[in-house]
C-alpha cells in the first residue's frame, strides 16, 4: 500500500457516505490523518451511512481521525471547521477536499429562494470559506491541495431546441452554483499561482451510483450513463498530490484517468480496482 499521504492532514466534507466516504477512505489508507466533516452524525433515517460510520472506517488504518458535525449551509458553524480539524489533527491542514453539496433541484421559474439561497451557500461560499481558512498555514509553508468536487450539469444544455430527458429540466440551478465554484476555483488559482497551492475541480463523466445518487435518479440511469465510485476516488485523490503546474483546472474523473495513465486503486489502496 502506497504512503504518499504519511504526515499530511486532510479534510473532507460530505464524508458521511458517497464520494466523501469514499475519497476519505483513499487519504487514509495512504497514510493521511482526515478530519471528516458532515451533518449525519448517527445512522440517517432512509439513506446508509454516517460519519460514526466512516471514522470507524478510517480508524482501521492507523491514523488521526477527526470527526466535525457541522452544516455548511450556516456560516458560523462551517467557520468552526477549519480550526477544530486543526486542534484535533494536531496541525495546520494540508489538504482540503470540499465533497458537500446540497442538490436541489427544480424548475429555475419555480425554485424558492430560500433553496436557491442553501444552493450557493453550500456549493459556493462554503468551499471559499474553507479556502480562506486553510490558506493562510498552506502559504505559510508553500504547499497546499485544494479539491472542489463539481458537477457536469454546470455545463450549458444544448439547444435550441432543448431536450428535455432525465433531471435536465430541473438541474439548471444546481448546475449554475456548480459553475460558480468551478469559476470561483480558477479565480483562486489565478490568484496563488506560484505560491504552492494547488487548486482544481474534478467532476464525474459519467453517474457515480452514491446512495443520494441512488436514491434521487437510480431508476431513471442506465448501465452504460454510470461510472464506478473507484474511478472517480482515484481523479479526486491523483489531485490531493498533484504537481505545481496542475492547478486552475477543471478536470473530469474519466478523462483525467485517462490523460494522466493512473491505475485505478480498490478504495483500500491495497491493489488495482478491477470490475466484475
Amino acid at each position: 500500500m502506497s504512503a504518499r499521504f504519511a504526515g499530511r492532514r486532510a479534510i473532507v466534507t460530505g464524508a458521511s457516505r458517497g464520494i466523501g466516504t469514499g475519497i476519505a477512505q483513499r487519504l487514509a489508507a495512504e497514510g493521511a490523518a482526515v478530519a471528516v466533516v458532515a451533518r449525519t452524525v448517527e445512522a440517517h433515517p432512509t439513506l446508509p451511512g454516517s460519519l460514526n460510520e466512516t471514522a470507524a472506517l478510517l480508524r482501521t488504518y492507523g491514523n488521526p481521525v477527526a470527526v466535525i458535525t457541522a452544516d455548511l449551509a450556516d456560516a458560523d458553524d462551517r467557520a468552526r471547521i477549519v480550526p477544530e480539524a486543526v486542534e484535533q489533527l494536531g496541525g495546520p491542514v494540508d489538504i482540503l477536499v470540499n465533497n458537500a453539496a446540497a442538490a436541489m433541484y427544480a424548475q429555475p421559474s419555480e425554485m424558492p429562494l430560500k433553496r436557491r439561497r442553501i444552493s450557493f451557500e453550500v456549493n459556493v461560499h462554503a468551499p471559499l470559506d474553507l479556502a480562506q481558512a486553510a490558506l493562510p498555514a498552506m502559504l505559510e509553508r508553500g504547499e497546499g491541495w485544494i479539491v472542489n468536487v463539481s458537477s457536469a450539469s454546470a455545463h450549458h444544455a444544448p439547444g435550441p431546441p432543448f431536450v428535455m430527458e432525465g433531471l435536465a429540466a430541473t438541474i439548471g440551478m444546481y448546475g449554475a452554483s456548480k459553475a460558480a465554484l468551478n469559476r470561483e476555483t480558477n479565480a483562486l488559482a489565478h490568484e496563488l499561482w506560484g505560491r504552492g497551492i494547488r487548486l482544481n475541480t474534478v467532476e464525474p463523466r459519467a453517474a457515480v451510483m452514491s446512495e443520494g445518487a441512488e436514491a434521487l435518479a437510480g431508476h431513471v440511469i442506465r448501465d452504460d450513463q454510470k461510472e464506478s465510485m473507484e474511478e472517480m476516488v482515484e481523479a479526486a485523490v491523483h489531485l490531493c498530490d498533484c504537481d505545481e503546474e496542475t492547478t486552475g483546472g477543471v478536470h473530469v474523473s474519466l478523462d483525467l484517468v485517462a490523460q494522466r495513465g493512473l491505475v485505478v486503486m480498490a478504495l483500500d489502496g491495497r491493489g488495482p480496482w478491477r470490475t466484475g
